[in-house]
């Protein structure tokens, strides 16, 4: 996979109206318990995700963050692996707990389709120009809202089969889908652009003057999210019940990543090799394909998650707090957090380098000019000011969505 694919988005979620405390109960019949475990993920991986778009916009353009050699760039982005799957799983799992609110199996399908059209809707409109400053639909980039509203689209359908025809679609999706990897989209003729969007990534060109990128291949997101949706009932179990079935859970899918990677049986494109001594052979151990991501990738990001999920055992300090809080409200989250990194890097391209034309065009992270960029240092105390900025923000809407119950605050 080429270093432009290593440019771009990994985030964003809509959430719902936000979950009571864990061991808060219910005060109605039809109420969801609150279970913070899930906001706390949520956000944890939110913020790691404005790491990774801090580094997009001001890093150095001609470095390549997969880079093993080099690990202290490697982990900045592996890190941020986390965000996507983590979201998406969680997507599924806040379905079905919005069903559990007392809704039929029909207004849960109603929802969760006007929802994914309203996410695709917003990714060709809000997000992008977030992304790019730009009015003119020159570059459509198909990301990770797309994948989110589209998996939504599908999961709308696949409420109304039985669970555990769900659980197997999902496990075919997630489990089978690098068995695709030898189908080509330029051997599939004019059907090709549909394979892009389903299994390989890659550039389409509609029109002289418009180019579609189909970053998030559709197909292992939609198995994602319907395990997550599968996986909810779990977070209504006795806390030790839940906790025993996410960290056996969690270990199991590490395990299976273990097992798989040091085999290099399946489950990757590119298979592992011990390569520059030891340090470095970890990290490519680790170095797993993300677009589509791979069964490995999901298993080696999904794992810890979960171990994530079944260990917290509460918003008990100020920082835990302010993680939930920020998982409360990923919509605006996301789409803020984009806006501000945009602004940041137009600022410092006209402070530090006289350019900032670029960063008005159809992709920005495309057109980065030789000699921009600035090293981990600088990303990472713009990382820091960014949360601290956006924070008080996130309280204020987190605040006003416990208050009121309006429609449409679930769609943001």
């Amino acid at each position: 996979m080429d270093i432009a694919l290593e440019r771009h988005i990994e985030s964003a979620l809509p959430a719902e109206d936000p979950m009571p405390a864990e061991n808060e109960v219910a005060a109605a019949p039809h109420a969801r318990p609150r279970l913070d475990g899930i906001d706390f993920l949520r956000g944890l991986v939110m913020v790691v995700m404005v790491l990774d778009h801090a580094r997009d916009f001001l890093g150095v353009s001609s470095l390549n963050p997969r880079d093993v050699h080099e690990p202290v760039l490697f982990l900045t982005r592996w890190i941020t692996h986390f965000c996507a799957p983590v979201f998406i799983f969680l997507a599924g799992m806040s379905a079905f707990l919005y069903a559990e609110r007392g809704r039929t199996r029909a207004e849960l399908g109603r929802f969760l389709l006007t929802r994914g059209i309203w996410l695709v809707i917003i990714e060709m409109t809000l997000v992008r120009f977030a992304w790019t400053f730009s009015l003119a639909p020159d570059f459509l980039l198909f990301q990770v809202i797309w994948a989110i509203g589209a998996s939504m689209i599908v999961l709308s359908g696949l409420v109304f089969l039985p669970r555990s025809a769900i659980a197997a679609i999902g496990l075919v999706l997630v489990l089978g889908h690098n068995l695709l990897d030898g189908i080509k989209a330029a051997d599939l003729g004019s059907a090709g652009w549909l394979w892009m969007f389903l299994h390989e990534p890659g550039m389409l060109h509609p029109t002289a003057n418009v180019t579609v990128f189909a970053l998030y291949p559709l197909v292992p997101w939609v198995g994602v999210m319907a395990l997550g949706y599968v996986a909810g009932p779990v977070m209504l179990r006795e806390p030790s019940h839940r906790r025993e079935w996410l960290i056996v859970a969690g270990v199991a899918a590490v395990a299976g990543f273990v097992l798989l990677r040091v085999s290099n049986l399946y489950g990757d494109p590119a298979p592992w090799k011990p390569e520059g001594g030891l340090f470095a052979g970890m990290l490519s151990m680790i170095n797993c394909e993300k677009y589509p991501p791979s069964l490995l990738y999901l298993a080696m990001t999904l794992g810890p998650g979960l171990l994530v999920l079944g260990l917290f055992r509460g918003a008990r300090n100020g920082f835990t707090r302010a993680i939930v809080t920020v998982g409360r409200v990923p919509f605006l989250f996301y789409v803020a957090h984009i806006l501000l990194m945009h602004l940041v890097a137009v600022i410092a391209a006209q402070l530090f380098f006289g350019d900032t034309d670029w960063l008005f065009t159809g992709m920005p992270l495309l057109a980065k000019p030789q000699g921009y960029g600035f090293g981990l240092p600088v990303i990472y105390a713009v990382w820091i000011g960014a949360l601290i900025a956006l924070y008080p923000l996130c309280r204020w809407f987190a605040a006003l969505k416990q208050r009121r119950k309006d429609w449409w605050l679930s769609y943001l």
